[in-house]
């Protein structure tokens, strides 16, 4: 007997070393060829990045816990990535995605990448991350589904609609990738999609329940969802489940995801779905069409209008959005059973966003520091100990006066920390900002600067975690983490040209106790390249 437990215990470690799920977790497998093609989103044709020769790329549908094996087969003519919005990539930021994690894929080449939806349900996206591609295509929806011992609090609905909305350029990622490259900043973008068109269709069945999953996949442009004659039950964000609260209309903005119930419970016709852009000097507008099964009426009467209200009226909203303590997420405890509110914090963070001038040319930044993208991921220099690619701890944690630098900062935080995190804008443009790796808790907005006395007005009972937050003009938003995910992880704007220009910067989680159960070596297939490139597998 004590041989066979010794090698059970071999076996045991070989596994969790190749990183395979000794659990009933299933395996999806994919290809994706990625190519240029022809489309016509805004009506005349540009080059847009294909998946598989789709535009949007392909959805994927999968279960808490499964594990996904991809294999991108790159056919552009620059080097490819994608990232995995909101996806949590439990102890693996190896596969993360991002120029600070991974290498990109070379042209006419390919990488596999193995993740898994670990203990997460809910609404998410993907997209690429080098340059500017995301203009281009290349983005689709991840939606992770219950496994069927966890149930969600509500009803299975009859349908479930997916709709990626974001504003679109005319102009290609080349283009677009040479106007920042050149110093100048944006022009308004030209129109609004929904599910890569200016219109798009749903058909429903009279007095039956839909999900729409609602994500915003544009670059920089916050939207509002509505649909004509219709309430909207928020039941998740970013993968938690919500007090359904219904409402007329909901902003969603840049990189976030909502999940809504709407019943058909309207006279039989058709009805108006729009989305709109929020807070722009010009607004743009793309429509769907709910068409009930049984109707012969089509949709009319005037566009449901967008909010009255702007930045006081979405800030009330996002403060309307409460976790809901009693429901079961990916995991059969009660989401409140982790009482974020009662944890001493170990730190407060404060990062300012600007748009400060360079060399003369426009740069963003965070704290004085402008992100420069190095030619060797972080996390391969970290992990080789290759000297002159980042510069440990160089981003004041507060922020600093005097002219901005340009930097590659990356700062060390101890896993297991409970920090407080507070974004401050002082710019007149609503900012959204996304942390890889991790959900967190959004317990404050306000407008002004922030200052210690605003605690006072946290929620710290029922704020909805989530994954990316808004700041709104001349305001702050405050949000808790719990670092309980050890790696390398990206805090950026989800506002891809500010991402691109340098408001951004790496957490590295750490811990002295290396280990498996905290964190998984590097993939046998890990891309090497920049000063790691000569480095043996």
């Amino acid at each position: 007997m004590r041989q066979f437990s010794v090698i059970f215990k071999v076996i045991l470690c070989i596994l969790v070393q190749f990183q395979v799920a000794i659990a009933d977790d299933p395996y999806r497998f994919y290809t994706w060829v990625i190519t240029y093609g022809p489309i016509s989103p805004l009506g005349t044709v540009q080059q847009g990045i294909l998946i598989n020769g789709q535009f949007p790329g392909p959805r994927i549908d999968c279960v808490t816990n499964d594990n996904i094996v991809l294999n991108v087969i790159n056919q552009l003519d620059e080097p490819f990535l994608l990232t995995w919005n909101g996806i949590k990539q439990r102890k693996n930021s190896w596969q993360d995605g991002v120029l600070g994690t991974n290498c990109p894929i070379p042209p006419n080449s390919n990488y596999t990448y193995n993740f898994q939806t670990k203990d997460q349900i809910g609404s998410f996206t993907y997209f690429p991350t080098v340059g500017m591609h995301r203009a281009s295509g290349g983005f689709g929806a991840l939606n992770v589904y219950q496994r069927p011992a966890i149930p969600v609090p509500y009803l299975k609905p009859d349908g479930d609609f997916t709709l990626l909305v974001g504003d679109w350029y005319k102009a290609g990622h080349k283009a677009l990738r040479q106007i920042l490259d050149s110093g100048s900043s944006l022009p308004p973008p030209d129109g609004l999609l929904i599910n890569g068109a200016q219109s798009t269709g749903f058909n429903g069945d009279q007095g039956k329940t839909y999900l729409f999953r609602i994500s915003n996949i544009g670059l920089e442009t916050s939207i509002n969802f509505r649909i004509q004659g219709h309430s909207l039950k928020l039941v998740e964000v970013e993968g938690a489940h919500t007090i359904q609260n219904s409402y007329d209309s909901l902003d969603v903005h840049v990189g976030q995801s909502m999940a809504v119930l709407v019943t058909l419970n309207q006279p039989s016709k058709d009805y108006f779905i729009v989305a709109s852009t929020r807070f722009t000097d010009k607004a743009l507008t793309a429509t769907g069409i709910l068409h009930y099964s049984n109707s012969n009426t089509p949709a009319s009467g005037p566009l449901p209008a967008e909010p009255a209200g702007q930045i006081d009226w979405s800030m009330d909203q996002a403060r309307s959005l409460r976790w809901n303590l009693t429901a079961s997420a990916a995991r059969p405890n009660p989401q409140g059973s982790f009482h974020y509110g009662t944890i001493p914090t170990s730190r407060s963070i404060v990062l300012a966003n600007s748009a400060p001038l360079i060399a003369v040319k426009q740069r963003y930044a965070v704290n004085g520091v402008s992100f420069v993208i190095q030619d060797t991921p972080l996390k391969l220099a970290d992990n080789y100990n290759i000297a002159n690619v980042f510069t440990w701890d160089s981003l004041s944690l507060t922020p600093t006066a005097g002219p901005a630098i340009l930097g590659t900062p990356v700062v060390r935080l101890n896993l297991h920390e409970f920090v407080e995190i507070v974004f401050q804008n002082t710019e007149t443009k609503v900012q959204s900002w996304h942390l890889d790796g991790y959900d967190f808790w959004p317990v404050g907005y306000g407008s002004g600067a922030w200052t210690e006395s605003q605690r006072s007005t946290y929620n710290l009972v029922d704020t909805t975690s989530r994954h990316t937050v808004q700041v709104y003009p001349n305001g702050w938003s405050a949000i808790f983490v719990s670092l309980d995910n050890q790696g390398m992880w990206n805090i950026r704007s989800s506002m891809w040209a500010r991402q691109y220009l340098g408001q951004q910067f790496y957490f590295r989680v750490w811990t002295q106790q290396q280990s498996l159960a905290n964190e998984y070596t590097i993939p046998s297939n890990a891309l090497r390249c920049g000063k790691a490139t000569s480095i043996l597998h």
